[in-house]
């Protein structure tokens, strides 16, 4: 029932095998980084790189950057829509092989849940394509984590590209709410 509240922990039921990776606020002068982090990866799409610089000049508030000695090891890239100020929609995540089925993505959706441009989110949305099934598996273990129903509905046909592109379907997940301090 979508209109039932459940609650996230604040305590992580994952496992923490990378304690010394650090999260913090991406900047503009990260962007830059993020673009050949998803060139090197192989398998993430690749915007132009003005596009990262400017996602986190202007939604600085709702992207992190995850990092392992210095070295980029995951980022999320997310902003508020304007018409839905209840959600936080994940445009790109982005998680280094080398930390990869570590819980790192899982720590990246509940930092930025956890940010204060965050404070009145209770649902999180993505779009994924059929064929990403690391991006599916992440935001249905993230909803049940979270102690909450992620769903998917249709929302961008393939027809509505110039290029060749899969359709997107919307994972929607929640409603989250954290516990009263």
């Amino acid at each position: 029932m979508e209109n039932a509240k459940t609650t996230m922990k604040k305590e992580e039921s994952v496992p923490d095998q990378t304690a010394d990776i650090i999260y913090r606020a991406a900047t503009a002068a990260d962007g830059g980084e993020m673009w050949k982090f998803v060139a090197a990866a192989g398998v993430l799409e690749q915007n132009p790189s003005y596009a990262y610089i400017l996602m986190c000049q202007h939604f600085g508030d709702t992207c992190l950057v995850a990092e392992q000695g210095g070295e980029m090891v995951g980022f999320v890239l997310a902003y508020i829509p304007p018409r839905q100020d209840d959600t936080v929609f994940v445009w790109q995540v982005g998680v280094s092989k080398k930390v990869r089925g570590k819980g790192v993505g899982v720590r990246l959706l509940r930092h930025l849940m956890a940010l204060p441009a965050c404070r009145n989110v209770h649902y999180l949305e993505a779009s994924v394509t059929p064929s990403n099934k690391a991006s599916q598996n992440l935001f249905r273990g993230f909803a049940k984590r979270s102690n909450t129903q992620c769903r998917k509905m249709p929302f961008f046909p393939s027809e509505f590209f110039p290029e060749p592109h899969e359709s997107e379907h919307l994972y929607r997940v929640g409603p989250i709410e954290w516990p009263e301090a």
